[in-house]
């Protein structure tokens, strides 16, 4: 059951791995923040896609712990994992797997696994912002009762609520509290772990030790690979002590190098977003703040955080204020629209008023004027019908000529490949007839194998360049067939004969001979295959070729 737990870990690590080549390529190479910026505009975009990943590993594991005759105990392992995924990602569903665990520590009668859970289930319970259901569960847990290896988790739970208790409320006065379970933490787990450094760190931030806690920091960046979780929470907190050293540019990136790992981790209880359109809003950057406070608004209303959703009320200033300048310049140009109207309003009265004078005086060739307006309706309409007429022949010309510089270079192409390969042949019957091989050159020259190969080429070459001509030639086809009749391509082909000759018609070529000599088949076959295409048609029969020989022209009307 491990086995299969590190399986999945490893693929999600893959999929991160994937992602992070993308990172490299597009951030690491560019050190400016615009660049970076720009990246992380992208991965908002995107963000679906990480999601998907998160729900494909969760996914995964859901079909292990549905496995059959599985005990207590294995649904107990899937069931943590489980929880670990969806601790920063849904906390609903984190709230389920957690309470579960408890339901099945009872019945396997544990007491260090109740504890555990009972602690998950806490933990989760202050995120959610079930702040007495959290508090009673921890009221009720003895530190001296737990063993050592479950005791950290304890203390960080503790120091946990009432940093979300203090955030949710307002109310600092809990801060106390917070370090002093971080203490209790601290004083129980490895000092060579990653969280013993991290809370050592956030410890040094809150007495003001900041270069202490800088030199921390930095010392775990360099152990940490980039878009991993632990990458996140060490540039968050590395941007919180840019911001207190008045750095804003390292600030600036430390935020947005953790909310893109937040991102590609689907952590959706993040706060770099928060940081980021805070001080973008303040560099009076509207638009990339009430980008990066919907994303975060967005995640924590999807995973059910509520103490960033308190956090998160600041942002309304930000979203007020992005209304209000839109609402005064909406209002400005309002006005500045009906000033002019107003203009033209009375310039129009002046020229109505002309007008009508004008008309007094030119009412004797009123009927003068008709007939010339008619004469010249009559010449507009000969000359759009003249326009009509050019616009054909210029899309005809142009299809003729696009069409000819495809062809024309890949004729040179397939010509010279032609020519290298009767030079190979040349070579290879001479090298025959000189060592008198005649047994092996009479079976090359009886062999049809070199015909039927450069045959399957010269289709597969004249496919490929009629679909970079007419790549939408099949869809639109089809689209000229009865639903049930539609032409459907085996794997790996491009056109079959019956497209082929469509696609010969296409190009001009009408003459049956000329297409059954290209298809190597008779002239009967290819008015067979005409005949039965046209009676599977959806529109007029008569009309089907027409419409065919109009495939691709709009298309070329729009370049």
């Amino acid at each position: 059951m491990k086995d299969k737990i590190k399986n999945y870990r490893i693929i999600q690590k893959y999929i991160l791995l994937l992602f992070l080549c993308l990172f490299n390529s597009v951030v690491y190479g560019k050190e400016d923040l615009k660049s970076m910026s720009d990246f992380l505009d992208q991965i908002i975009d995107n963000k679906e896609q990480y999601t998907h990943n998160k729900n494909q590993v969760i996914t995964s594991l859901k079909k292990i712990l549905n496995t059959k005759h599985s005990s207590l105990r294995y649904e107990y392992e899937i069931n943590s994992e489980l929880y670990k995924e969806y601790r920063k990602f849904k906390l609903d569903s984190a709230i389920y797997y957690a309470r579960r665990n408890v339901e099945i520590a009872n019945l396997l009668n544990d007491k260090n696994i109740k504890h555990l859970s009972e602690i998950k289930l806490a933990s989760v319970y202050s995120f959610s912002g079930k702040f007495l259901e959290s508090e009673e569960l921890l009221k009720n847990i003895q530190s001296k009762d737990l063993p050592k290896q479950i005791l950290g988790d304890y203390y960080e739970a503790c120091s946990r609520f009432y940093e979300h208790y203090a955030a949710a409320s307002n109310q600092p006065q809990y801060n106390h509290l917070i370090e002093i379970y971080r203490d209790s933490l601290l004083a129980v787990i490895d000092t060579a772990s990653f969280r013993y450094k991290i809370n050592m760190a956030h410890k040094s931030i809150s007495r003001g030790q900041i270069d202490q806690s800088e030199k921390i920091l930095f010392g775990l960046l360099e152990t940490q690979s980039p878009d991993t979780p632990e990458y996140a929470q060490v540039t968050h907190s590395l941007g919180m002590i840019s911001g207190i050293k008045g750095d804003p540019e390292q600030e600036k990136k430390y935020y947005i190098l953790s909310a893109i790992a937040d991102i590609k981790n689907s952590i959706k209880e993040n706060a770099s977003f928060r940081s980021l359109a805070l001080i973008y809003y303040n560099n009076g950057d509207i638009t990339r703040a009430f980008k990066y406070a919907q994303s975060a608004i967005e995640d924590a209303v999807f995973s059910g955080v509520q103490f960033r959703t308190a956090q998160l009320s600041e942002f309304y200033s930000i979203i007020n204020a992005s209304y209000q300048a839109k609402e005064a310049k909406t209002n400005s140009k309002l006005k500045t629209y009906l000033t002019l109207i107003s203009v033209l309003l009375l310039f129009l009265i002046l020229l109505v008023l002309y007008i009508y004078k004008q008309m007094k005086r030119l009412s004797g060739i009123k009927e003068k004027l008709f007939e010339t307006n008619k004469k010249l309706s009559g010449l507009n309409k000969e000359l759009n019908i003249a326009n009509d007429m050019l616009q054909e022949k210029n899309n005809q010309l142009y299809d003729a000529n696009h069409i000819k510089e495809q062809y024309i270079a890949q004729f040179f192409y397939l010509c010279s490949s032609y020519i290298d390969k009767m030079e190979e042949n040349r070579k290879s019957l001479y090298k025959l007839v000189l060592n008198r091989q005649y047994e092996e050159l009479h079976k090359m020259l009886k062999s049809t194998n070199v015909f039927e190969n450069e045959l399957d080429e010269l289709y597969s070459h004249f496919d490929s360049i009629f679909i970079s001509l007419y790549p939408t030639f099949v869809d639109d086809f089809n689209a000229l067939l009865a639903k049930d009749d539609r032409i459907v391509l085996k794997s790996g082909d491009i056109l079959n004969k019956e497209l082929r000759i469509y696609a010969l018609l296409r190009l001009g070529i009408t003459d049956g001979a000329k297409i059954a000599s290209f298809l190597r088949c008779s002239m009967s076959t290819i008015y067979n295959y005409r005949t039965k295409i046209r009676n599977r048609a959806a529109c007029d029969r008569d009309r089907f070729e027409e419409r065919v020989m109009r495939i691709g022209v709009l298309q070329h009307n729009d370049e």
